[in-house]
């Protein structure tokens, strides 16, 4: 057992999570010990209280309470091998690569990372990604489990530092597209309802739900937390749908999902915010189109603009729809080519 020691947080090491360091310095020590630890106020920086989530900044100093030496742990449980046909696909997402930076295509209903009754991930299948390098790449950013699109990771620790520096500033640009109920009017516009995280376990609170809180009613609501989309609509399906264009100018849990509710037109699809035995039957209302249009979430992260973290130059990403998306395109006969490159020109 080592003694109480503190630790000056050198700037290769800023701007990363304190548990994500820790484990790097500590790689024998489990990810819910840190966060006991942090909740008995027996990790410290400057002096003070700190969750596992806090990042950490040059200069700071980590006070680390007496550590158990490696063999005096249970072993930690193996990480559960890539399977073959796993590896295949998860390179097969792979639409960007260089010696910095993968960008996935993340297929609908595969968790970012891994949580309760989640025993396969991105995260996870990263293993498969170390291509020549010795680490396997990290994630900067997160996608719902039944949202596709582009998943950006970083190969490098300085890159994924840079890289999320940029999400954290909004020095990146994500365009979303979605299928929803009805013709939203204005055909461009902004929402900025607010979001809060329900309270409690029932329906209502399960699964991280989030609630929309008028702007008025931002600063008087405890944890609320403000949000700002943007939204243009591209083409219409008479009044019963619509293909929309999105742009979260910030990156709030299930933002896009509740802004779009929130203003009478849910994503096809979504059965947490438009009511999973909700049809659409013409009013514009409703996560189901019914026919053969899917059943599944029609939200796709179409494109992302980052600046490259060695280079400087402004990287742009593209990736395909996923099968049920593609299926209500070519149902409704719109094809990609028909959106313009930047539909919130007119809004800049």
């Amino acid at each position: 057992m080592s003694r109480v020691q503190t630790i000056t947080i050198e700037d290769n090491d800023a701007d990363q999570r304190l548990d994500r360091w820790f484990k790097r310095v500590f790689p024998h020590v489990g990810q819910g010990r840190v966060e006991k630890m942090c909740r008995k106020g027996e990790i410290r920086v400057n002096g003070g209280r700190v969750k596992a989530s806090t990042r950490l900044e040059a200069g700071n100093e980590v006070r680390i309470p007496p550590m158990p030496a490696p063999g005096e742990l249970p072993p930690r449980p193996v990480t559960m091998r890539v399977t073959d046909k796993d590896a295949k696909m998860i390179r097969d997402c792979v639409i960007y690569k260089d010696d910095h930076v993968i960008a996935l295509n993340k297929p609908p209903g595969l968790p970012t990372q891994g949580g309760s009754k989640q025993t396969k991930h991105v995260d996870g299948l990263a293993e498969a990604l170390r291509f020549d390098l010795d680490e396997k790449p990290r994630l900067v950013h997160r996608l719902d489990k039944d949202t596709s699109g582009v998943l950006l990771l970083a190969r490098t620790r300085p890159a994924a530092q840079a890289l999320t520096a940029a999400l954290r500033h909004r020095e990146t640009r994500k365009i979303y597209w979605a299928v929803v109920a009805g013709v939203p009017v204005p055909y461009l516009g902004e929402i900025k309802y607010g979001l809060v995280k329900a309270g409690g376990h029932g329906a209502r609170g399960e699964g991280e739900k989030m609630h929309a809180v008028h702007p008025r009613e931002i600063n008087s609501t405890p944890g609320a937390k403000r949000a700002h989309t943007q939204y243009a609509t591209l083409y219409r399906v008479a009044s019963r749908a619509s293909w929309v264009a999105m742009e979260p100018l910030t990156g709030r849990t299930h933002q896009l999902r509740v802004h779009m509710a929130e203003i009478g037109h849910p994503i096809i699809g979504d059965g947490k915010y438009g009511g999973s035995g909700q049809e659409n039957l013409g009013d514009g209302w409703g996560a189901k189109l019914g026919g053969i249009i899917s059943n599944k979430l029609h939200l796709h992260a179409r494109t992302m603009s980052f600046e490259h973290p060695e280079t400087r130059k402004t990287i742009t990403v593209h990736a395909d729809l996923p099968e049920h998306m593609a299926l209500t395109w070519d149902t409704f006969g719109w094809t990609a080519d028909l959106a313009a490159e930047d539909p919130f020109e007119e809004l800049r």
